[in-house]
């Protein structure tokens, strides 16, 4: 799937307490629910969100993925100055994770390959606050490597039944789980320190 052109920006009502970037999924961009109602999620806790669009199409079967993405955050993270730097990453983004490790940010994981030793290794290494949202019915969700990562400090939330989109056949148990989903990105963006004053 090809997505569209360069990063939107959108800034908070009030001053801004830091920058989130949002690296979306391979066929999951932006716009969609989770990521979407986390914009908002930041935007209503002060971030400045910078959300990332890109042609997974360009990247090619022959370039790894992890190098790609950690590319695309790097400049778009180069481009702002920015004091509290918090990634977010679906899929596809969460291969970010080592760039996020590296630079100790924060990060909100959504639906992260906890099947790639790569990207579980780098989430373990993060000294930053970390939030891990996962379904068991997703196949690249690895229920042992998420409880692990929450023994060592992790906020999770793990729903029994959704998928890699988070999501079920049934249209109302999907609203239910996109609303634990922001539940729970709220209640991680309300307990970073920094807080502004509404």
């Amino acid at each position: 799937m090809t997505f569209g052109g360069s990063p939107t920006r959108f800034e908070p009502s009030r001053a801004s307490r830091g920058l989130a970037l949002v690296a979306p999924g391979r066929a999951y961009s932006p716009s969609n629910p989770l990521l979407d109602f986390t914009r908002v999620a930041l935007l209503q806790h002060g971030f400045t969100v910078q959300q990332l669009w890109w042609d997974t199409t360009a990247r090619g079967d022959a370039e790894d993925p992890e190098p790609w993405v950690r590319r695309h955050v790097a400049a778009a993270h180069a481009a702002e100055d920015a004091d509290h730097v918090l990634v977010v990453g679906k899929s596809l983004g969460t291969r970010a994770a080592s760039y996020a490790a590296e630079r100790g940010l924060d990060a909100i994981w959504l639906t992260p390959l906890l099947v790639d030793p790569a990207v579980a290794e780098a989430i373990a290494a993060n000294p930053g606050r970390q939030l891990l949202v996962g379904g068991l019915a997703d196949e690249l969700w690895d229920r042992a490597v998420a409880r692990e990562l929450a023994d060592a400090g992790c906020r999770l939330l793990e729903v029994t039944d959704a998928d890699h989109a988070m999501a079920t056949p049934d249209a109302v148990r999907t609203a239910e789980i996109h609303l634990e989903v922001a539940r729970a990105v709220e209640a991680f963006l309300a307990g970073l320190p920094g807080r502004p004053a509404a």
